[in-house]
């Protein structure tokens, strides 16, 4: 039976739930992707930000918050617009945690 490496620690994401911060990282990254594609998209359509707000019906302060990727508190609807703004779709998936061979 072949050894593990000695040198190898656990894993980030079991340090993340130790500390009690795995969910919060978790959304934080999710935000960061979904602000990023949004903005790619709209460079993609060469959509300013006053065009881009009118497309989804309102206002540049949505969008803004929409683009802020420390700005957690965003409504699903308001995600979808920017998504069908920019011609894309949302789609969300809830699955089981992986389990880890030996955990």
């Amino acid at each position: 039976m072949a050894k593990g490496n000695p040198h190898t620690g656990s894993r980030f994401d079991d340090f993340l739930k130790e500390e009690g911060i795995y969910d919060e990282v978790q959304a934080r990254a999710l935000k960061r992707a979904l602000a990023e594609q949004i903005g790619e998209g709209m460079q993609a359509a060469s959509l300013t930000k006053t065009a881009m707000a009118s497309k989804m019906s309102t206002s540049r302060s949505q969008l803004d918050r929409v683009l802020d990727p420390d700005n957690l508190s965003i409504q699903l609807d308001t995600l979808i617009k920017a998504a069908r703004a920019v011609g894309k779709v949302v789609e969300i998936k809830i699955s089981k945690t992986p389990r880890i061979a030996g955990a």
